[in-house]
């Protein structure tokens, strides 16, 4: 007789001693012995809002939209019905500029949208991105200057109206403030400006490691945001480097930020699972971006998957790999087990 896991070959009587199906029989007993979960309670859903008094469907995310403030109150119903208790904001205005000024005005859509929130819905968590890229007239992050004969962002410049941004955030009521430019140095900025201003209680949740990616195509479309020359890669990280984003959230961290992200999430779990590794007493957010979302989609759409199923199979998956939280447009669309 063979010990262990091996066989005891004894003709129709043969036995294995260990049988990892054995936990797989049953509904209830896969449920008890599962690794990971994830509820509602892990998800945070995007919204877009615009001036003016029409929304506007994002053809390229289906079932999302550019909300005017008045249609602004339905989708947060919506959201309140499926349990869905935290958001984060982005903002379309009416006209752009050189240096995306109407981002920091006290009448902008965001702040607006903020102040409501938080009169109507005190209890959804509102995190508001803080990047100028959808209130430039070039579509870039920051303000530009020739470097090396090019148009680039200035870094240190961009970081001053950044501090601008968010301190018209905080006092438009955001519980979180989520910088998403990669501007060197943006979390010691931010936290200096807030903590200046008697807003030292609310949380930096830093666009950590971002990635220059191809993911974010709907977006570009949602936000209307796309450069109009050039592209991002001098300041979005190289999708091939994974060593440098541990030492880009080691250096927010040692900035202030309270909370690090990933972004995206499905093509970096591998970046994921080595930034919780290293960091693991800070939280960590995975953003599920709009092309993540929209390749689901469209397959569904098309009869090739079953949207349901996969919704939940690649949360799980950006939640296994160490998200303690997951900011996903499918959030108001999970189905908890």
């Amino acid at each position: 007789m063979q010990h262990g896991n091996k066989v005891k070959d004894a003709g129709f009587g043969r036995s294995l001693l260990v049988r990892p199906r054995r936990l797989r029989m049953h509904p209830v007993l896969r449920d008890l012995v599962c690794e990971t979960r994830i509820s509602k309670k892990d998800l945070v859903q995007p919204i877009f809002v615009r001036t003016g008094n029409k929304s506007k469907s994002i053809q390229s995310m289906p079932g999302c939209f550019q909300l005017c403030l008045k249609d602004l109150k339905k989708e947060l119903e919506k959201i309140e019905k499926n349990e869905i208790n935290a958001i984060i904001l982005f903002g379309i205005p009416d006209h752009k500029n050189e240096i995306g000024s109407i981002a920091w005005q006290k009448e902008g859509i965001v702040q607006k949208s903020i102040e409501f929130i938080k009169k109507e819905y005190p209890h959804i968590l509102v995190i508001a991105d803080l990047c100028f890229c959808e209130y430039t007239s070039h579509g870039h992050c920051g303000v530009l200057k020739k470097i090396n004969k090019k148009m680039d962002v200035d870094n240190d410049a961009t970081l001053l109206n950044l501090a601008k941004l968010s301190l018209s955030l905080a006092h438009a009521g955001a519980d979180v403030i989520a910088p998403s430019g990669m501007m060197d140095g943006m979390v010691k900025t931010l936290r200096t400006a807030l903590d200046e201003k008697d807003f030292s209680h609310i949380p930096i949740l830093s666009y950590a490691v971002k990635y220059a990616s191809g993911f974010y195509g709907p977006f570009a479309n949602a936000a209307e945001n796309k450069p109009k020359k050039g592209d991002r890669k001098t300041y979005q990280m190289d999708p091939a480097n994974a060593k440098e984003a541990l030492k880009e959230a080691m250096l927010d961290i040692e900035e202030g930020a309270d909370i690090l992200m990933v972004k995206p999430a499905l093509a970096y779990l591998d970046v994921i699972f080595a930034v919780k590794q290293r960091f693991p007493q800070t939280p960590l957010a995975a953003y599920q971006v709009s092309g993540e979302f929209a390749m689901i989609k469209a397959a569904a759409q098309k009869g090739w998957i079953d949207e349901n199923r996969l919704i939940h199979e690649t949360l799980t998956s950006i939640k296994r790999a160490g998200a303690d939280f997951i900011i996903t447009y499918f959030a108001k669309d999970f189905k908890n087990d």
